[in-house]
Order: structure tokens, then sequence, then C-alpha cells
């Protein structure tokens, strides 16, 4: 190696999907046929180029590559180490075919299963590894991207996932012997890693950054062990790159010293969601520290003075120091200048990607002695502005709050309960639903713009919206579903549509961020408290209730999942905000009662995804997220059936926290892990109504009724029929009618064969 220069002001990643979701276009456009592997390809490039010419003019002195995916770095993972596993290898298709076929599956082949990324709203594909999985190194794309970005003047630093949490992240592939974990083949793995670190020290990279995230949350020795023999292997290599290890999401613990002593060059630490190292660290002070003092995953404004501050004890422990951003800027939107008609005031406080980069770019300024006074002025004005501004506190809802008692959540028992619902309801065994949208066709998403616009009145298009909920009624009644949903045709999105409707949230037009593949959404911002003004739902679920004999279930978001997939407030615990946002959903219950609807569905596909990623921490989780939905829902009488949905996660450790809910039906992801969970489910004891999902609709493949017949006689095994419910994984409003119909009828084959 040679010597190489400092990182200086530098960030993980930066989004990808493009400012306007040109990628998001081009991807669908590429997927229904409309165009070919060249318009792909020039999306492709354009939004790479973009993005390297921007955060260069932002005055980064050292700017990622490989950040940029057709669909999620994890996979690309996959087929940088060639373990693409033999049921995609063996369709015959070329490396592009074979990519989105492991991301969406196609024919009979069922995808990678698709999980979220730590506690974020960011969604991986999990690798299978298996003792026979044969690893080898397909460089093509970092090689690929480093010589784009140079030939338009641009150095990078390459980025890849780590040997280690890649391993740690994967699944052991079907068949794999009792007891085997990916973990185990990080010596084959790492051959790899030093051919790819081999290979980019011949392009003449100077810097790679290796991600090591899965060692913010707790690890085993053995798992250090392997984290220590990557990098003492890695780092040992005579001919490589200088090596950065970058963690986030939270404080690397155990694994800070195992990392300080081994021979890379830097580390990069989550000094947000984590905490300044010790002073005593054993080898960190002969290390570069990539200091993440800007919060990469939420949007307010930073605290310049006090992150100057935390560069300043970094510099007491390190040899030198970087500033960056907490972790990459995949989970913000990308500028704030897109914003024009955000409230003056609000738009101050924010920052958005461009604008995190302009603080990074700042406080390393600042670091080195430049003068930065008015940079530092203009946030120390902000900041003031927020913590004095009347519109963030309501008295009457913190009056409300402080009257709460214990019984506010609390229902009758269990029992009593589904007495008075079989009663009300009259389902038969295996009762059929959906999780709640169905599919959002272009003249639904047109009619709602052109009502945005005030192009159509208010008189319109409810007209418009009625008519398709008829729709969507009979449709179901045809296909022989026994519990009805209206479809949420006037829903944009299952977060903003209620925050739209509730004070303390305020909404963006531009501020899109990738959530899977070419999925995106626009979080809300939660600013102030919160409280509902008048009724949301009520009168499209008691109109699709008039239409239909069979019951029709009112649809609401939980409070836990309005938070998680929100840009939320941070000058105030979570736990009070939830409680906030609990009581509004609390009232929506009331209120759908009151109107005669017999089902509440109350979702919370992201109770797992915020769990915190150690376990001291979880305790205090989950009594407050637990105690927020049961605030929500406990407003209703004991004959009012309330349903639940999770979705996107592994539930294994928190199936008590799912139990404590005391939601009478719980609907699960199930089908892409094939019915892993109710084992889990079994052996807590879970004693309420349970619907592990039988069709997967974050993949266009249409199951046939065989096959979900398979899956509900495996979810049997487990689940006693009395309790068991036939649903789908998730909402199907991404997914098109042509897929949903017959998707659906094997559903309802399938319940019908099996009872």
């Amino acid at each position: 190696m040679t010597s190489t220069p400092p990182i200086g002001a530098t960030v993980p990643g930066y989004p990808r999907i493009g400012p306007g979701r040109e990628l998001k276009r081009a991807l669908e456009s590429y997927w229904s046929g409309a165009s070919g592997r060249d318009e792909l390809d020039a999306a492709a490039r354009a939004e790479r180029e973009r993005t390297w010419r921007r955060l260069s003019a932002l005055g980064l002195d050292s700017v990622p590559s490989n950040t940029f995916s057709l669909y999620d770095q994890v996979l690309d993972a996959v087929v940088l180490t060639g373990a693409v596993p033999p049921r995609f290898a063996s369709l015959g298709l070329d490396a592009l075919g074979t990519y989105f076929a492991m991301a969406r599956g196609t024919g009979g082949v069922a995808p990678l299963e698709l999980t979220k990324w730590f506690d974020t709203n960011y969604h991986y594909l999990v690798p299978e590894i298996g003792p026979a999985t044969r690893f080898h190194l397909d460089a093509t794309k970092p090689v690929h991207e480093y010589r784009e970005a140079l030939a338009l003047g641009v150095e990078t630093r390459p980025v890849l996932p780590g040997p280690t949490s890649l391993l740690l992240l994967s699944k052991p592939v079907d068949g794999a012997p009792d007891g085997f974990r990916p973990i185990d083949r990080l010596d084959d793995l790492l051959a790899v890693y030093a051919l790819l670190l081999t290979t980019l020290a011949a392009e003449g990279v100077a810097w790679v950054q290796l991600d090591e995230p899965a060692y913010v949350a707790d690890r085993t020795p053995d798992e250090l062990d392997a984290l220590r023999r990557a990098y003492e292997r890695l780092g040992g290599l005579t001919e490589r790159p200088a090596i950065l290890v970058s963690s986030y999401f939270g404080s690397l613990g155990d694994a800070l010293p195992v990392l300080a002593s081994s021979p890379v060059e830097a580390i990069g630490l989550d000094l947000v969601a984590g905490s300044l190292p010790p002073e005593d660290v054993p080898g960190l002070a002969a290390k570069t520290v990539v200091a993440g003092v800007v919060d990469g995953r939420n949007v307010w404004r930073t605290d310049l003075d006090a992150a100057l501050a935390t560069l300043r004890a970094v510099e007491a422990r390190a040899a030198a120091v970087a500033v960056g951003t907490s972790c990459s800027l995949l989970h913000v939107p990308y500028d704030l200048d897109a914003e024009a008609a955000l409230d003056p005031q609000l738009r101050s406080w924010l920052a958005f990607a461009d604008q995190k980069v302009a603080e990074v770019v700042t406080l390393a300024a600042a670091l080195r002695g430049e003068d930065r006074s008015a940079a530092f002025e203009e946030a120390r004005a902000a900041l003031a502005d927020r913590a004095a501004a009347p519109r963030v506190v309501d008295d009457g809802v913190r009056a409300r709050l402080a009257g709460l008692t214990p019984g506010d959540a609390r229902r009758g028992p269990y029992a009593e309960r589904a007495a008075a619902q079989r009663e009300r309801l009259g389902l038969p065994p295996l009762p059929t639903t959906t999780i709640g949208s169905f599919p959002q066709t272009g003249d639904i998403r047109r009619i709602r713009a052109a009502f945005r616009a005030g192009r159509l009145d208010r008189a319109e298009y409810t007209a418009r919206m009625r008519a398709e909920i008829e729709r969507v009624i009979r449709l179901q009644e045809k296909l022989g579903l026994d519990v009805l949903v209206h479809g949420e045709p006037e829903r944009n999105d299952m977060v903003q549509y209620f925050a739209e409707h509730l004070h303390g949230f305020v909404t963006t037009e531009h501020g899109w961020v990738q959530s899977y593949g070419s999925r995106c959404v626009r979080p809300p911002i939660l600013y102030g408290d919160v409280s509902r003004p008048a009724p949301i739902t009520v009168e499209w679920a008691t109109y699709a209730q008039s239409l239909t004999d069979r019951p029709v279930k009112g649809m609401l978001t939980g409070p836990v999942t309005i938070l998680a997939w929100s840009f939320v407030r941070d000058d105030q615990p979570l736990g009070d905000t939830a409680r906030q946002v609990a009581l509004a959903i609390r009232d929506e219950t009331v209120d759908l009662e009151a109107a005669g609807v017999g089902i509440v569905q109350v979702d919370e596909p992201a109770l797992r995804e915020l769990l915190p990623l150690r376990s001291r921490d979880q305790a205090e989780y989950l009594d407050w997220s637990v105690s927020a939905f049961r605030l929500a829902t406990s407003g209703v009488a004991d004959a009012t059936q309330v349903h639940t949905h999770l979705c996107y996660s592994e539930f294994g450790d928190v199936v008590a926290a799912i139990d404590g809910l005391d939601a009478d039906v719980t609907s699960i992801e199930a089908a892409r892990s094939r019915m892993e969970i109710v084992a889990d489910v079994a052996a807590s004891g879970f004693g309420r109504g349970i619907g592990p999902g039988v069709y997967d609709i974050h993949s266009p493949r249409v199951p046939g009724a065989d096959e979900v017949e398979a899956l509900l006689r495996r979810a049997l095994d487990a689940i006693p029929a009395d309790r068991l419910w036939v649903n789908p994984d998730c909402g199907l409003k991404t997914r098109t009618y042509e897929q949903v119909e017959p998707a659906l009828a094997a559903l309802v084959e399938a319940a019908w064969r099996v009872r």
C-alpha cells in the first residue's frame, strides 16, 4: 500500500431512486416490457452521474461509489460473491434476468425473502447460504462504477457490505444441516473479498468502505471472533486499498476494540444513534474515525455547535477525524429546495440529503479551523425558533394524556370478546379476508391528483371514489371472501393519508424515499403535538358496509407504524409521541364502532421494525409500543372485533409483545418465509386469532390453489382451525387486478378445500 489521502468530509451513501423517481419509472417500464435494456441502462447511468457530480459540487472530500443499485445493495452483494441460489442459476436467464428473478420471482420460482434493514423502513433481500454455496468473485459492478466516476473526473470510494455482516444477515438455505450457520462459511467468503480488494487496488482505488452494521446489535463471542479474523486477514493483504469499516444505527460496543486492534485504517461510527467511544479503546488512537455526527435518518437541522463539540471529543481519541452522516442518506429525501410550498418557518427547521451534505462540509471546515460562523449562527437561530414555536405544543392534548388511567388501555377478557364476536359476525371456519388495500390503478391516481389540483370538486371526487369502492365490494363478493374491505382508493399511502388529516403533521410534495426496489414513500413530518380534528375514515367505511351484508373492516394505521414511517420530532420521548397518536386513532375506532362497523383493523406492520437492536433497550420500547396500541384500540366494546397486521419482519423475538397487543385477530407476513413463523406462534402459546399470510404480494407471481393449500395445511400443524384466518401477506395496492383476482380466487378455493 502507498500513502492514502485523508477522508475529510464524506457520507456513507446517498439516495439512488432519482429526485423525480426517474429510476422507479425506468424499472417499471422495463419490467412491463414498455422499454428495453438500453433505456434502463441509460437511466441508471444518468442517476449515477448526477449523484457523483452533485456530491462533488457540494464539497465532499471523499465521494462514495457502488451505492447505486437497480434493486438492493445486499442483492448486489449476492451477485458480487457468486452466491446465487441454484433455483435462479438454473433458469437459464441472462445476468439481469437472474438478478430480477431473485428480487421479484418468476414463473414458479419464489424470490428471495424480503425483510427490514435493521430498524429502518428500507427492505433488503435475504441471501440464502448453505454448506455447498460456491462463492466466486464478480467485481463487474464496483469496478465499472469506479471507472465510470473516474471518467467524469471524480475519484470515488467503493462501498460494499462487509463479509461478516453479509453472512450474519443471511439465512441458511433450505435443507441445510441442523446447526449450520451462514457465518460458518466466513473463510470461504474471505477468499472472495481478498481477491476483490486486490482487484480494486489494481484499478487504483485508494479507499474502500466495508459496511458492518450487524455489529451494532448484540453479538456472541464467536461472532466477534469472526469479525476479528475477517479484518486481520483483509487488513493483512499487501495489495489492497485503505479500508474504512463503517457501522451505523447504534454503537459498536464490544466490536469496537476488535476493529480498533485490527490492521484497518479507518472506522465509521454512528454518533447520533450511538455514543462517543470510551477514551481508552486499545488501537483507536492509531485510526481515522469517520464521525457520523449529522443524522442520516431524520430531517431535522443539525445542532452544529453540539456536533462540533462531539468532533472535538473524538479528536482526543483518534489519529484523525473525518466528518460524515450517521448512516447512508438513502433514508431521507434528496433536496429541501424542491419543497417550495412548505411553510417557511417549518422549512427552516429541516435538512434533507443535500442540506445534510452541506452540514458535513461545514463541520469539516470548522474542524480544520476555517471560519463558518455564518452557518453556525443560522443553525442556532433555526433551533431556537423551533424550540419556542407555539405550533409545537397543544395544551389540550397534554392534559388529555395526563388524565389517562390504566383502564383506558384494557378490554374485557378475550374469551368473552370472542363469544360476543362469534354471535355478531357469524363467520365460517378459516374465514377469508384481505389486509386492506386493493390495486391502485392509474385511474384512481388520476382522480386523486385532479381533486388535489382543484380540477375535480368534492362531490364528483366522492362519487368516483364511491364507484370504485362499490366495484371492489362486488369483486370480493364474487370471489367469495368472507370479510371484506373497501379497498382504500382514497389513500395514497397508509401513513401519509392519516398524517394529512391529523394536527401536528406536515407532508411534502417531493420528499420521496426508497422502501424497496421501485417502491417509494413520502414520509410525513411529525413536528408537534398530535390530535384528530374530525373523523377520517368513517364516511368511506360506512358507505362500503351499506353495500353488502358481509362484514366490512374499518381500516386504520396504528400509532407505532405512523411513527416508524414518518420523520418524527426529536424533542420529546418517542413513547410520549406514540401516546398522542394513539389517542387520535382511538377517537377514530370509537367513531367507526358508533357508525355500525363491526370489525376495526389497526395495522402495526412496523412493530418489529422499531425494536431496538440491543436487548438491553428492548423492554422499554415494547412497553410503550404495546401500551400505545392498546390505548388506540381499547375504546370499543367486546363485540367489536379488533384486527391488526404485521409484516416484513422476523417475529420470533417479539411474539410475547404481539400477544400483549391483545388484538382479537393478528395477520402476519409468512408466505415468502414459507410459514416459518407458525412454529414460534405455537411455542409461545398465542391464544387468539391468527392469519399467517398465504400469498406473497411483493412478487408479481400468482400462486395456485395447490400452493396456497399447502401453506394452509402447514399452518394448521401449529394453529387450531378455530383460530386460523386466511389472508395475503400484505395490502394489494402495488399489484395489478390481473395478478390479484386469480390469486384471491386461489386463496378462497384453498380455504374451501381445507374446510
